[in-house]
């Protein structure tokens, strides 16, 4: 029995994709900008001498990368993933990372393999722009993630300094020299923007809106509210901080109660590619009969239809809000 290592070489580029834009990140901003220290970026920043002014001015400026101001469907879907996930890189930057890395795919493709120069080309696009919109949109689920994980504490953080006498502005800048990253760099930005004289609510909700969490709107809604009509802060955040445990609570057991339906669509979706993967490989000519048909094309573009309408279908059916 005659064996390909073709599948296996696709998986190996595409997975080198993701590892060489992983190392271009962290070879040019550092092991910093993964947000995983104890410390929060602000304040190691703080820590090596710099001002609070030239810190705030900073992060601002990382934050203004992505502004939203163009609303090309590739374009605007790629600057929203990264502004979740607070990537350092552009949106152009990484479209020229696309543009890179698919030509890395191609190059490697041809050397590697002896595939046809045009399915190459085809693959070797698929790789590149695939492989960065994997990445960006991976580290964007993984931020938001632990930014509603942290939200809790941090509130149940201002509560404590609202209690003992502490003004809004420094219970905000406790919980962000307390809570570690994502949230506490953020946190510490609006309590800088705070001091400077700018309006807490509206600090938060822009800041919900970049990550776009329901949970941050709340807050920005209690914070607003207290200011303009009064009432103990302390208290509405409290129960706040209850609400957004419970909803916390609720969804990740909604997740565990639609976990196979979601491993269906997972298995569904990848078990056609898969079977054409191990079919190629365990017999390379399986295929060599009916590719010079005139129906080969039509019936390939149909199958990869259906398969990406059941990705979507499937998780329209299994995200339920909370």
């Amino acid at each position: 029995m005659e064996f390909s290592l073709s599948p296996l070489i696709y998986l190996a580029i595409f997975g080198a994709v993701i590892l060489v834009l992983q190392g271009i990140y962290l070879l040019v901003f550092g092991k910093s900008i993964e947000h995983d220290s104890k410390m929060n970026r602000r304040l190691e920043l703080m820590k090596k001498g710099q001002a609070k002014k030239d810190v705030m001015e900073q992060l601002r400026k990382e934050r203004a990368l992505h502004s939203g101001m163009i609303s090309l469907p590739l374009y605007g879907l790629l600057e929203d993933r990264a502004r979740k996930g607070n990537i350092a890189f552009s949106a152009q930057t990484l479209l020229l990372l696309m543009l890179g890395l698919s030509l890395f795919s191609f190059v490697a493709l041809q050397l590697a393999t002896q595939t046809e120069t045009t399915i190459s080309a085809a693959i070797a696009v698929a790789f590149g722009f695939g492989g960065v919109f994997v990445w960006v949109s991976n580290k964007a689920k993984k931020r938001v993630a632990a930014i509603e994980e942290q939200l809790p504490e941090a509130i149940e953080l201002m509560v404590r300094s609202l209690r003992v006498g502490h003004p809004f502005g420094a219970a905000l800048s406790s919980a962000a020299d307390e809570v570690p990253d994502p949230l506490g760099t953020e946190l510490g930005l609006i309590s800088d923007e705070v001091a400077y004289g700018r309006d807490p609510g509206e600090a938060i909700v822009e800041f919900g809106e970049r990550v776009d969490l329901q949970d941050l709107r709340f807050l920005a809604v209690a914070v607003s509210i207290q200011q303009k009509s009064g009432g103990n802060l302390a208290e509405i955040l409290e129960g706040l901080s209850k609400v957004v445990r419970s909803r916390f609570k609720l969804f990740r057991r909604v997740r565990a109660i639609t976990a196979e339906a979601r491993w269906s669509g997972v298995f569904l979706s990848a078990f056609p590619i898969v079977a054409m993967f191990g079919l190629q490989a365990i017999k390379p000519d399986y295929y060599d009969v009916v590719k010079e048909t005139p129906y080969y094309v039509p019936a390939a573009l149909v199958v990869c239809t259906f398969l990406v309408i059941n990705i979507f279908y499937m998780r329209k059916m299994t995200n339920i809000k909370v």
